[in-house]
Protein backbone atom coordinates (compact mmCIF):
# COMPACT_ATOMS: atom_id res chain seq x y z
CA UNK A 1 0.00 0.00 0.00
CA UNK A 2 1.26 3.46 -0.92
CA UNK A 3 1.68 5.82 2.04
CA UNK A 4 0.63 9.14 0.52
CA UNK A 5 1.06 11.02 3.79
CA UNK A 6 4.83 10.47 3.61
CA UNK A 7 5.11 11.77 0.03
CA UNK A 8 5.55 15.31 -1.27
CA UNK A 9 3.30 16.59 -4.09
CA UNK A 10 6.21 16.11 -6.51
CA UNK A 11 6.59 12.49 -5.40
CA UNK A 12 2.84 11.91 -5.73
CA UNK A 13 2.93 13.43 -9.22
CA UNK A 14 5.82 11.17 -10.29
CA UNK A 15 3.94 8.16 -8.88
CA UNK A 16 0.70 9.13 -10.69
CA UNK A 17 2.58 9.60 -13.97
CA UNK A 18 4.21 6.18 -13.58
CA UNK A 19 0.81 4.65 -12.83
CA UNK A 20 -0.89 6.29 -15.84
CA UNK A 21 1.95 5.26 -18.14
CA UNK A 22 1.70 1.67 -16.93
CA UNK A 23 -2.10 1.39 -16.92
CA UNK A 24 -2.77 3.06 -20.26
CA UNK A 25 0.50 2.37 -22.12
CA UNK A 26 1.41 6.05 -22.34
CA UNK A 27 4.81 7.63 -22.93
CA UNK A 28 5.95 9.03 -19.57
CA UNK A 29 7.97 11.75 -21.28
CA UNK A 30 4.74 13.22 -22.69
CA UNK A 31 2.91 13.33 -19.34
CA UNK A 32 2.93 16.63 -17.46
CA UNK A 33 0.92 18.16 -14.63
CA UNK A 34 -1.24 19.98 -17.17
CA UNK A 35 -1.96 16.93 -19.35
CA UNK A 36 -5.72 16.58 -19.70
CA UNK A 37 -6.74 12.99 -19.01
CA UNK A 38 -9.52 13.05 -21.59
CA UNK A 39 -8.35 15.39 -24.36
CA UNK A 40 -4.58 14.78 -24.26
CA UNK A 41 -4.33 11.21 -23.02
CA UNK A 42 -7.49 9.80 -24.64
CA UNK A 43 -8.73 8.30 -21.37
CA UNK A 44 -12.45 7.58 -21.52
CA UNK A 45 -14.96 7.36 -18.68
CA UNK A 46 -14.43 3.61 -18.21
CA UNK A 47 -10.66 4.16 -18.02
CA UNK A 48 -11.26 6.91 -15.45
CA UNK A 49 -13.26 4.51 -13.29
CA UNK A 50 -10.47 1.93 -13.65
CA UNK A 51 -8.02 4.59 -12.49
CA UNK A 52 -10.17 5.42 -9.46
CA UNK A 53 -10.41 1.73 -8.54
CA UNK A 54 -6.64 1.29 -8.94
CA UNK A 55 -5.94 4.36 -6.79
CA UNK A 56 -8.19 2.93 -4.06
CA UNK A 57 -6.42 -0.44 -4.25
CA UNK A 58 -2.98 1.17 -4.01
CA UNK A 59 -3.73 3.81 -1.39
CA UNK A 60 -6.58 2.28 0.60
CA UNK A 61 -8.44 5.58 0.17
CA UNK A 62 -11.46 6.22 -2.03
CA UNK A 63 -11.86 9.43 -3.99
CA UNK A 64 -15.17 11.06 -3.14
CA UNK A 65 -17.53 11.05 -6.15
CA UNK A 66 -17.80 14.86 -6.13
CA UNK A 67 -13.98 15.13 -6.23
CA UNK A 68 -13.70 12.42 -8.89
CA UNK A 69 -16.08 14.36 -11.17
CA UNK A 70 -13.87 17.46 -11.06
CA UNK A 71 -10.65 15.71 -12.08
CA UNK A 72 -9.48 16.73 -15.54
CA UNK A 73 -5.66 16.89 -15.42
CA UNK A 74 -2.81 14.96 -13.84
CA UNK A 75 -2.42 17.90 -11.45
CA UNK A 76 -6.06 17.44 -10.39
CA UNK A 77 -5.33 13.79 -9.54
CA UNK A 78 -2.29 14.82 -7.50
CA UNK A 79 -4.26 17.53 -5.68
CA UNK A 80 -7.09 15.09 -4.90
CA UNK A 81 -4.64 12.53 -3.50
CA UNK A 82 -2.78 15.17 -1.50
CA UNK A 83 -6.13 16.45 -0.22
CA UNK A 84 -7.04 12.99 1.04
CA UNK A 85 -3.88 12.87 3.16
CA UNK A 86 -4.58 16.33 4.59
CA UNK A 87 -8.09 15.26 5.62
CA UNK A 88 -6.70 12.17 7.33
CA UNK A 89 -4.09 14.18 9.26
Amino acid sequence: MIQLNTMSKDEIQAWVIDLLAEMFELDKSELTATSNLYADLDIDSIDAVDLAVKLKQLTGKRLAPEVFKTIRTISDVVDALAGMTEQAA
